[in-house]
Protein backbone atom coordinates (compact mmCIF):
# COMPACT_ATOMS: atom_id res chain seq x y z
CA UNK A 1 0.00 0.00 0.00
CA UNK A 2 1.31 3.45 -0.96
CA UNK A 3 1.33 5.51 1.99
CA UNK A 4 2.54 9.57 2.38
CA UNK A 5 3.10 10.55 5.62
CA UNK A 6 2.98 14.33 5.82
CA UNK A 7 4.13 16.61 8.79
CA UNK A 8 1.89 19.88 8.42
CA UNK A 9 2.99 23.41 9.43
CA UNK A 10 4.12 26.67 9.92
CA UNK A 11 8.01 26.33 10.45
CA UNK A 12 8.44 29.67 12.08
CA UNK A 13 5.19 29.89 13.77
CA UNK A 14 6.72 27.67 17.10
CA UNK A 15 3.66 25.33 18.06
CA UNK A 16 2.27 25.38 14.63
CA UNK A 17 4.98 23.78 13.34
CA UNK A 18 4.76 20.38 15.11
CA UNK A 19 3.61 18.17 12.81
CA UNK A 20 6.73 19.39 10.68
CA UNK A 21 8.95 18.28 13.92
CA UNK A 22 7.18 14.75 14.26
CA UNK A 23 7.89 13.88 10.37
CA UNK A 24 11.31 14.75 10.46
CA UNK A 25 11.80 12.50 13.46
CA UNK A 26 9.71 9.63 11.66
CA UNK A 27 12.11 10.22 8.27
CA UNK A 28 14.97 9.11 10.90
CA UNK A 29 12.96 5.91 11.89
CA UNK A 30 10.95 5.11 9.06
CA UNK A 31 12.82 3.15 5.86
CA UNK A 32 10.10 1.73 3.84
CA UNK A 33 10.06 1.78 0.24
CA UNK A 34 6.05 2.13 0.07
CA UNK A 35 5.90 4.60 2.50
CA UNK A 36 6.81 8.53 1.70
CA UNK A 37 7.24 11.25 4.13
CA UNK A 38 7.26 14.82 3.68
CA UNK A 39 6.49 17.94 4.83
CA UNK A 40 3.82 20.71 3.64
CA UNK A 41 3.49 24.39 4.78
CA UNK A 42 0.07 24.82 2.74
CA UNK A 43 -3.45 23.82 2.84
CA UNK A 44 -6.04 22.89 0.24
CA UNK A 45 -5.43 22.02 -3.20
CA UNK A 46 -1.35 22.36 -2.41
CA UNK A 47 -1.77 19.46 0.22
CA UNK A 48 -4.36 17.44 -1.90
CA UNK A 49 -1.56 17.88 -5.17
CA UNK A 50 1.08 16.80 -2.37
CA UNK A 51 -1.40 13.62 -1.92
CA UNK A 52 -2.37 12.39 -5.70
CA UNK A 53 -1.56 8.90 -6.54
CA UNK A 54 -0.75 7.37 -2.40
CA UNK A 55 -3.43 4.80 -0.92
CA UNK A 56 -3.24 6.55 2.10
CA UNK A 57 -2.18 9.86 3.62
CA UNK A 58 -1.36 10.02 7.53
CA UNK A 59 -1.54 14.07 8.07
CA UNK A 60 0.42 15.03 11.54
CA UNK A 61 -0.61 18.50 12.53
CA UNK A 62 -1.06 21.07 15.19
CA UNK A 63 -5.06 21.33 16.22
CA UNK A 64 -7.06 23.30 18.59
CA UNK A 65 -8.99 21.74 21.30
CA UNK A 66 -10.48 23.15 24.11
CA UNK A 67 -11.48 19.92 25.43
CA UNK A 68 -8.03 18.02 25.34
CA UNK A 69 -4.81 18.45 27.23
CA UNK A 70 -2.08 20.33 25.81
CA UNK A 71 0.14 18.06 24.00
CA UNK A 72 -2.62 15.25 23.77
CA UNK A 73 -2.54 13.21 20.60
CA UNK A 74 -5.55 11.93 18.80
CA UNK A 75 -6.31 10.29 15.85
CA UNK A 76 -9.24 11.61 13.80
CA UNK A 77 -10.97 11.53 10.31
CA UNK A 78 -11.10 14.15 8.04
CA UNK A 79 -14.78 14.48 8.29
CA UNK A 80 -14.68 15.37 11.82
CA UNK A 81 -12.32 18.96 10.46
CA UNK A 82 -14.87 20.32 8.70
CA UNK A 83 -13.39 23.45 9.42
CA UNK A 84 -9.76 22.08 8.53
CA UNK A 85 -8.04 24.88 8.27
CA UNK A 86 -5.95 27.43 5.69
CA UNK A 87 -3.87 30.55 6.35
CA UNK A 88 -4.62 31.53 3.07
CA UNK A 89 -7.17 33.33 2.24
CA UNK A 90 -6.69 32.36 -1.69
CA UNK A 91 -7.38 28.78 -0.48
CA UNK A 92 -9.64 26.26 0.01
CA UNK A 93 -9.75 23.65 3.13
CA UNK A 94 -8.63 20.40 2.16
CA UNK A 95 -12.08 19.00 2.68
CA UNK A 96 -13.22 21.16 0.04
CA UNK A 97 -10.19 20.68 -2.51
CA UNK A 98 -10.88 16.61 -1.79
CA UNK A 99 -14.89 17.60 -2.47
CA UNK A 100 -13.84 19.39 -5.62
CA UNK A 101 -11.14 17.00 -7.16
CA UNK A 102 -13.98 14.72 -7.05
CA UNK A 103 -16.55 16.63 -8.09
CA UNK A 104 -13.83 17.32 -11.01
CA UNK A 105 -13.11 13.27 -11.77
CA UNK A 106 -9.74 12.76 -9.55
CA UNK A 107 -9.34 9.45 -8.77
CA UNK A 108 -6.43 9.59 -7.53
CA UNK A 109 -7.22 10.87 -3.98
CA UNK A 110 -6.16 8.36 -1.09
CA UNK A 111 -9.09 5.88 -0.15
CA UNK A 112 -8.07 6.43 3.47
CA UNK A 113 -7.14 9.75 4.93
CA UNK A 114 -6.24 10.22 8.61
CA UNK A 115 -5.01 13.15 10.49
CA UNK A 116 -2.92 12.79 13.74
CA UNK A 117 -3.76 15.65 16.18
CA UNK A 118 -1.17 17.42 18.44
CA UNK A 119 -3.08 19.83 20.74
CA UNK A 120 -1.01 22.96 21.34
CA UNK A 121 -4.58 24.85 22.94
CA UNK A 122 -4.73 28.12 21.20
CA UNK A 123 -2.17 28.99 18.25
CA UNK A 124 0.92 32.12 19.41
CA UNK A 125 1.49 34.47 16.96
CA UNK A 126 5.54 34.01 18.26
CA UNK A 127 7.98 33.93 15.80
CA UNK A 128 10.19 31.06 15.97
CA UNK A 129 11.56 27.39 14.98
CA UNK A 130 11.78 25.78 18.33
CA UNK A 131 8.26 24.21 19.86
CA UNK A 132 7.41 25.21 23.39
CA UNK A 133 8.30 22.35 26.07
CA UNK A 134 4.85 21.21 26.84
CA UNK A 135 4.43 20.71 22.98
CA UNK A 136 8.16 18.82 22.55
CA UNK A 137 7.02 16.49 25.31
CA UNK A 138 3.84 15.42 22.36
CA UNK A 139 6.62 14.75 19.52
CA UNK A 140 7.94 10.91 20.61
CA UNK A 141 4.13 10.76 21.33
CA UNK A 142 2.90 11.21 17.79
CA UNK A 143 6.09 9.60 16.48
CA UNK A 144 4.55 6.71 18.00
CA UNK A 145 1.10 7.05 17.07
CA UNK A 146 1.88 7.02 13.56
CA UNK A 147 4.34 4.37 13.61
CA UNK A 148 1.31 1.92 14.87
CA UNK A 149 -0.94 3.44 12.41
CA UNK A 150 1.39 2.38 9.46
CA UNK A 151 2.10 -0.87 10.74
CA UNK A 152 -1.54 -1.75 12.11
CA UNK A 153 -2.35 -1.31 8.37
CA UNK A 154 0.01 -3.10 7.18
Amino acid sequence: MKTIILGIGNPILRDDGVGIHVAEELKKQIKKPDIKIDTAFTGGMNLLDQMIDSDRAILIDAVKMKNKALGEVGLYDLKDFSAFHTCNPHDVSLPEAIDLAKRLGERRIPKDIKLIGINIGELSCEFGEELSSEIAKAVPKAVDFVKKEVVEDE
